[in-house]
């Protein structure tokens, strides 16, 4: 059985998904960005910002379905064309370089959504109860 959970964005309804879905003990975070509540960008031109910005995103949802950062085992951070990786870096070693998580940061042909530098997605597993 599944568990899901939505935050309320609007990519969520118009592409049929959950911002997290969770199975027994594994939670998957779909790709988050830095969105406000009337679905723009935030921090515009400031990857270390929309990093942040969508990592916190994540770990709310990852929190809302019982994780914690420490339960992180995989991180992907995908960034727009010329986006700063060591600005995106330096958010996410922030926010789980403690957990010190699998990686993969890459540049990508580009990002859905005016304005977005970042996107994040990450995978977690809860220890057996």
């Amino acid at each position: 059985m599944s568990t899901r959970y939505r935050d309320g964005s609007g990519w969520e309804e118009q592409a049929g998904y959950s911002r997290a879905a969770r199975r027994g003990h594994r939670i998957a975070v779909s790709g988050t960005t830095a969105s406000g509540p009337d679905g723009q960008a935030l921090h515009p031109g400031d990857v270390y910002g929309q990093a942040r910005a969508a990592l916190e995103r994540s770990l709310a949802a990852l929190d809302a379905l019982g994780g914690a950062p420490e339960d992180v085992l995989r991180t992907r951070l995908y960034l727009a064309p010329g986006a700063d990786w060591e600005a995106a870096s330096r958010a996410h070693a922030d926010m789980l370089g403690e957990v010190a998580p699998a990686n993969t940061t890459l540049h990508v042909a580009g990002l859905i959504g005016e304005g977005y530098l970042v996107e994040v997605e990450l995978e977690a597993e809860l220890s057996p109860d």
